[in-house]
């Protein structure tokens, strides 16, 4: 600790992060500005605040004596912003025509500032949220452009992975194409940044996922290991590994730096629909046709549980930010909210007519939004099960929805070739005044 402190010079201050909660340390070490992060995934409106700030200076030597009183603050801060009853309601903001044929993915980078649209119309659009108007064209793949990401929280680059079997890196700011990453045999429908935005990785129709480097647009390693097409990929929050789920009804984990897989994750009778990675990278969780999800332990493998309830496929699955909650939804029509630590079913939702291909969380995980087939996207509150908003006005299937940061916006995709912006009704008081 002594050697630690003589060579950091000192704590150039506090960040706040909301969700997940936590507080980000800049720091000076070696002339160069350097952040940590402690992770704070457990804190709720009963958590003492100067216990906890006693615990983190015994374990964290840049929190010394003379800062507690500012932790402490901040942590009353971040309590407090976390408590805050969720009282957003949306109404209907603007309707984008964003391509000439069927939406096929959308997504916010971290402020909400920015959102991409892929299509079958073979591009992908770059938006001002706020505006509402197209800011780049991002034109160049020879067949649908399926799989659309940031590289949030940075919100710089952007990946986009297509049927023509490339995945393409672009500028946010110009629309410029950095890098065309070829070796796929097969469509490209699923990518994902690494943390620290230094790789891509692609999941393929061809069985294979494969990670690419962003500098130089170079591959990696290929993952091979898969006997049937994989449709989710995503790394963990250290970035050392890669989980990627197949229709071959397996999970596998896969080493970064090697490229070799660690482990798979077998017992589902069925396809994977999705397959996720907790915050903390502690937990894995899957979804599957045979209409289960399932909860495995990252390091060992082994199965936590099984969840069951579903009477029909299981077509998506998220976690909350902390990692606390997990949302299940269903061709059933019904979507499903279960504590990952009690393995017991929160909330049932139950309101849709027709299957549900997409939920997902807002920012504070006390409320989700479900997209479906009857053309509709519904807001559900957690505690009560109840729905709380139909969000109505596409005329056709919504296979996409998602919150900006805030959770003061939500975007939704359709199959009738237009994106829906939902603002709260506050933030449109705000912007009227």
């Amino acid at each position: 600790k002594q050697w630690y402190q003589r060579r950091v010079r000192g704590l150039v201050r506090f960040l706040l992060r909301y969700y997940p909660p936590g507080i980000i340390l800049e720091y000076e070490q070696s002339s160069q500005v350097r952040t940590k992060t402690i992770d704070l995934l457990d804190l709720t409106e009963k958590t003492n605040v100067f216990e906890l700030v006693g615990q983190m200076m015994e374990s964290e030597p840049l929190i010394t004596p003379n800062k507690t009183d500012q932790v402490a603050k901040l942590l009353l801060k971040l309590q407090s912003k976390l408590c805050q009853p969720d009282k957003h309601k949306y109404m209907h903001y603007k309707t984008l025509r964003t391509h000439v044929l069927p939406v096929t993915n959308v997504s916010f980078n971290k402020s909400g500032s920015r959102f991409i649209s892929g299509s079958y119309d073979r591009t992908c659009k770059v938006w001002d949220t706020h505006k509402a108007t197209e800011l780049h064209v991002l034109d160049g793949h020879k067949n649908v452009v399926y799989a659309v990401a940031f590289n949030n929280p940075f919100g710089d680059k952007i990946v986009t992975g297509s049927f023509d079997r490339t995945a393409k890196l672009w500028s946010t700011e110009t629309g410029k194409c950095y890098h065309t990453f070829k070796g796929h045999t097969a469509e490209i429908v699923c990518v994902a940044f690494n943390p620290s935005s230094t790789l891509v990785a692609t999941g393929s129709m061809d069985t294979m996922g494969k990670i690419w480097d962003v500098e130089s647009g170079s591959e990696m390693a290929t993952l091979q290991g898969h006997t049937s097409e994989i449709i989710s990929i995503q790394f963990s929050n250290l970035g050392d590994k890669v989980v990627t789920g197949s229709f071959d009804n397996s999970v596998n984990v896969w080493d970064v730096e090697t490229g070799q897989k660690i482990i798979s994750l077998l017992g589902h009778r069925g396809e994977i629909s999705n397959a996720v990675i907790s915050y903390d990278d502690s937990m894995i969780a899957s979804g599957s046709m045979d209409k289960s999800c399932k909860i495995w332990d990252s390091r060992s493998g082994s199965c936590v549980e099984t969840l069951y309830g579903h009477t029909d496929e299981v077509l998506d699955i998220s976690f909350d930010h902390r990692g606390r909650q997990l949302l299940s939804v269903s061709a059933d029509t019904t979507a499903r909210v279960f504590d990952v630590s009690s393995l017991k079913c929160l909330s049932t939702f139950v309101g849709h007519d027709r299957e549900i291909s997409k939920g997902t969380f807002n920012p504070s995980g006390k409320r989700v939004a479900t997209a479906s087939s009857d053309s509709t996207v519904r807001v559900w509150d957690i505690a009560s099960s109840n729905c709380l908003q139909v969000l109505e006005g596409h005329t056709d299937e919504v296979f996409s929805c998602q919150f900006n940061y805030s959770g003061d916006m939500l975007i939704s995709g359709s199959k009738d070739n237009t994106c829906r912006l939902w603002r709260d009704v506050n933030a449109e008081r705000l912007a009227a005044a």
